[in-house]
């Protein structure tokens, strides 16, 4: 099987994104500026068995939300151009991930309709010096982009960096799983379209 792979490049006023996600690779490299949100992305494409390369710059200095926002908003294009490149997927996929105290879950519908639940009480406000409510904005922009509709929910924990990493990791295999071509090549919908 060919290698599934898209890349976007997003350049705005506030924000210069490069971006490239390989399905069936292992290739990892995040640099955003932001040491905490490279993590989750570089934690989320490991366990999800996925390729991820992402050169992202932005305003900093004004309020890391565009440079946040913008990646979910790249990588949701990336992974809605993998499905109208190489046709359908098997579009379900779910996780439930611990890290130690903390417990995590990710549903994913690659159904061309967004829509996005989150449920995320975190006990610290910032995990290093990232805001913890920026996340909202990135899962926002990839189900929006991505055409996803995503369930996602800290079960419970109480250290802010465990339950966002389970999150995070849960979110990437259940990635894999949606994302995995479908085997008879057909559009899982009984309406017969997405």
């Amino acid at each position: 099987m060919n290698r599934r792979s898209a890349s976007v490049k997003r350049e705005t006023k506030e924000t210069q994104i490069d971006l490239t996600l390989e399905m069936e690779s292992r290739n990892i490299s995040v640099s955003t500026g932001l040491p905490f949100f490279d993590h989750m992305l570089s934690a989320m494409a490991f366990h999800g068995t996925f390729g991820l390369t992402v050169k992202a710059k932005g305003d900093l200095e004004v309020d890391p939300h565009h440079l946040v926002e913008d990646t979910g908003l790249v990588l949701g294009q990336a992974l809605k151009e993998i499905i109208n490149t190489y046709g359908p997927v098997t579009r379900f996929g779910h996780s439930i991930i611990p890290m130690d105290e903390a417990l995590s879950e990710a549903t994913v519908d690659a159904s061309g309709r967004s829509f996005l639940v989150f449920n995320a009480k975190f006990p610290q406000e910032y995990s290093g010096n990232f805001h913890m409510p920026l996340l909202n904005e990135f899962f926002t922009a990839l189900a929006h982009a991505g055409g996803l509709t995503l369930h996602l929910e800290c079960r419970y924990g109480s250290n802010s960096h465990h339950m966002a990493e389970a999150l995070f990791k849960a979110l990437g295999k259940a990635i894999e799983a949606s994302f995995t071509p479908h085997n008879k090549g057909e559009i899982l919908s009984t309406k017969g379209i997405l």
